[in-house]
């Protein structure tokens, strides 16, 4: 069902400008938990406005197939002000921008490490890309996208 779920969902929400990001299906038997976070195609923040429309589209959808004997709960977020980095595409989007990522580069002294890091670019073809940062003095460091285990933004109150 899982696979049917993902296919209703983004069928729903692509005409509204949106893409799946994450998928989740908890709960119960009895009452599933639908946890569906959702991005802009456009690359802007996902509004309020953009998650009612989407919950709109897909309950519609699920009401229709009768998901769940229409005992679910259905929730609709963006990935957050911390959103993972989950690929190339996420990294470029979000030069710039401050990281928390943890790395395991084969031949590093440091061994497996997790640093904040400005996000400086991404370079080289699919499969072989190139992250880019740079450290808090400024410094910048390389290493493959395949040696990074775990990349979110980082977000920090203003005082």
């Amino acid at each position: 069902m899982n696979g049917t779920l993902e296919d209703i969902v983004t069928s729903e929400i692509k005409p509204l400008g949106l893409e799946l990001f994450e998928l989740k299906l908890g709960g119960s038997k009895g009452r599933p938990v639908v946890d569906v976070r959702i991005e802009r195609e456009d690359g802007e923040k996902v509004t309020v406005e953009d998650c009612a429309g989407a919950s709109r589209a897909i309950e519609s959808r699920l009401d229709e197939q009768d998901f769940g004997g229409r005992q679910y709960v259905l929730e609709v977020s963006s990935p957050g002000v911390e959103r993972p980095l989950r690929n190339a595409k996420d990294w470029a989007r979000f030069v710039g921008r401050t990281a928390v990522v943890t790395t395991n580069v084969a031949g590093d002294p440091a061994g497996r490490r997790t640093d904040e890091v400005e996000i400086a670019g991404v370079e080289g073809g699919a499969g072989e890309e190139i992250v880019k940062v740079l450290d808090e003095r400024g410094n910048e460091r390389r290493f493959p996208l395949a040696a990074v285990e775990k990349a979110r933004l980082a977000f920090h109150w203003k005082r």
